[in-house]
């Protein structure tokens, strides 16, 4: 019960790595805030408060974080990973690389960090991989990019 009276957000909580920490983190205790774009992946995290909510939207992410209270913990789970180089890139695809992969993580951070620091810490998780910040890997420059920063 590591996480025993901590409040974590998670982000992209509907499926894969996002899914995997919620039902983690309600294992160690915390109470967990799962949101993800469609409400229905969230189906089965009874023991979590579900959110739909659009990362990319700020105004959204506002009322949510907000609404909370102070949160000990915030996971950034949220990404796309569009393949292609840069010659294949186009500028809709970078744009939306950039929305999900960094802005969301600005407004999210920006929203809980007041009250997180009024309460006097907490930890951020932002997630990334080896596909990014250590090493390139062929044919996924928006996400190498975006995610390394």
């Amino acid at each position: 019960m590591r996480l025993a009276h901590k409040t974590a957000l998670i982000t992209a909580a509907g499926q894969g790595i996002g899914r995997a920490t919620v039902e983690r983190f309600l294992a160690e205790g915390a109470r967990v805030i799962a949101t993800d774009i469609d409400a229905a992946k969230l189906d089965g995290l009874e023991a979590a408060e579900c959110h739909a909510l659009d990362v990319t939207d700020a105004a959204a992410v506002n009322r949510l974080i907000g609404s909370l209270g102070a949160l000990d913990i915030v996971f950034n789970c949220a990404g796309t990973v569009p393949a292609g180089s840069i010659l294949e890139c186009d500028d809709a695809q970078w744009a939306q690389a950039q929305r999900l992969n960094v802005d969301s993580m600005f407004y999210t951070l920006r929203a809980a960090l007041p009250a997180m620091l009024e309460n006097g810490g907490g930890s951020i998780i932002n997630m990334a991989s080896l596909a990014s910040s250590t090493k390139g890997v062929v044919n996924r420059f928006a996400y190498g990019t975006t995610k390394a920063r």
